[in-house]
């Protein structure tokens, strides 16, 4: 590898290090009540010895990359942040997916959920946001249905028929 490619620093390096670093920081106030240290038997063979060494190295290459950084890209680190953190709007919408499954019932919800996130990422025609929406019935057919995987019930089942109301708890 050539000297030049081998200083050349990848975006998010710098977020990553300071991450890094920092867990690193909490792991060693962790080493005293999670490992113990014997007086009998050599440094060695100590069990809390080679998760120091772990450790201590983890904070020291750490410390060595952000020294080799030296702080001078941060502005283009904190876009490639945003970039990770975008990533959290799926959190959200799995969130909201887990919050109406037992309002709505799994079928509804999984079938919103599938359509929703088709929309999302930019389906827009009535062909695509169809598929989606036959995904979510399949995976409702799958789990609920053919794998008999016990998922509760949407209290808006408490409003159907009594028939209707057992039949969609036991199958959707």
């Amino acid at each position: 590898m050539s000297s030049s490619r081998a200083s050349k620093s990848h975006p998010g390096s710098l977020v990553f290090a300071i991450l890094f670093v920092a867990f690193a920081g909490f792991l060693v106030t962790q080493l005293s009540s999670e490992t113990k240290f014997s007086s009998k038997g050599q440094l060695f063979a100590q069990p809390r010895f080679w998760p120091a060494v772990g450790v201590i190295g983890m904070i020291g290459f750490g410390l060595a990359h952000l020294w080799h950084q030296r702080w001078n890209r941060l502005s283009g680190e904190l876009g490639e942040t945003v970039i990770w953190l975008r990533a959290l709007e799926y959190l959200g919408w799995f969130m909201i997916y887990v919050t109406a499954v037992p309002i709505i019932g799994y079928l509804a919800a999984t079938i919103l959920f599938t359509t929703g996130l088709a929309f999302r990422q930019g389906y827009r025609n009535r062909e695509q946001l169809g598929l989606a929406a036959g995904l979510g019935l399949s995976i409702v057919l799958i789990f609920k249905t053919g794998l008999a995987v016990k998922i509760p019930g949407g209290a808006i089942y408490e409003y159907l028929p009594s028939a209707l109301r057992n039949f969609m708890i036991v199958y959707f």
